[in-house]
């Protein structure tokens, strides 16, 4: 069984759709390439920000739910996800944000490279790290960004944990994973090499404050697989290994398993395919909403119920001086 290829995508939670759509899209300059509702509780947006074409790998989605409280940074969860930035980037990234409002940490090293630290208007952590280019991604060439600055995909994601051995375990066993090192309290694995995302690190944090779930919180993170025969042979490892799966569900755009890892962070596995042109043209990605054909009979309903929004004008950004 091949390892796992990296992440797929990272979901997290949200309140005010307009403003998600504003940072994700008109500041961070990520793609909206698909507008459509949580399948299970269709009455809230979920929106898909990625490169140009929804590159697995790419992908950050948010459920926009309104009257959800603050989230609490804490154990049991992930709290951080990382883009990959070109190198020399970091200072453009800094200034930028900076210039609109957005307050950053000071640059720290991390396993030899530099990471630029802020969080969404939800309060979730976002981090920026210079690495080496991955093949793939195609940045979105209508956004705000510099082309040389472009965000580069996922680099990575980060989990704190009370105890991280069976997560790690897990992670080096059924899902193929590499234990690539340690930085103080910090634990790097690797899948494989050269694909977006391939790196997850375990923060142990024993007697650590437990997460309270909110905006701000990261739902749960992807893994990728190329195709369904793949899947299935995770999900069996993965129940042979003494986790409660979920059989496989369909979400379009790609099929999915979800289990709780045993640090209780929610795991999924994802298909590359079918893809998120499935129903759009490339060119056309995000610019309506779509929703899966169960709940087509519900549209007028669901569009009823949902908050108007506004795709506005993107500028490019100056470079830095």
């Amino acid at each position: 069984m091949q390892p796992i290829q990296g992440l797929h995508h990272i979901t997290a939670v949200a309140r005010d759709p307009q403003r998600n759509v504003n940072f994700y899209r008109n500041l961070l300059g990520q793609r909206l390439i698909k507008k459509t509702v949580n399948f299970d509780v269709p009455d809230t947006y979920h929106f898909y920000y990625a490169d140009y074409l929804g590159t697995p790998g790419s992908v950050m989605t948010h459920f926009a739910w309104p009257k959800t409280r603050r989230a609490v940074r804490g154990n049991g969860t992930t709290t951080a996800m990382a883009y990959s930035l070109p190198a020399g980037s970091l200072g453009f990234w800094q200034e930028y944000l900076e210039r609109n409002n957005v307050k950053t940490e000071p640059i720290e090293t991390r396993f030899g490279a530099d990471v630029l630290a802020f969080d969404d208007p939800d309060g979730l952590r976002i981090e920026l790290i210079e690495s080496s280019p991955v093949p793939g991604i195609q940045p979105w060439p209508e956004g705000p960004i510099p082309a040389q600055h472009e965000l580069q995909g996922f680099h990575s994601a980060t989990l704190w944990l009370d105890d991280i051995q069976a997560t790690a375990d897990l992670l080096t066993g059924s899902m193929g994973y590499t234990f690539a090192g340690q930085q103080a309290n910090r634990y790097r694995f690797i899948g494989s090499q050269d694909t977006p995302g391939s790196i997850l690190d375990l923060l142990h944090r024993p007697g650590g404050n437990q997460a309270a779930f909110g905006a701000g919180s990261i739902h749960h993170i992807a893994f990728r697989v190329p195709d369904d025969e793949t899947e299935l042979a995770y999900q069996a490892s993965i129940r042979q290994a003494g986790l409660g799966v979920t059989p496989v569900r369909d979400r379009s755009y790609f099929h999915s398993i979800y289990f709780n890892e045993p640090g209780g962070v929610l795991f999924e596995i994802a298909t590359n395919t079918p893809g998120f042109d499935l129903d759009e043209a490339r060119e056309k990605l995000g610019e309506s909403l779509k929703l899966p054909e169960w709940l087509e009979p519900q549209r007028t309903e669901i569009e009823l119920g949902l908050a108007p929004l506004s795709l506005l004008p993107i500028k490019k950004a100056e470079h830095a001086a």
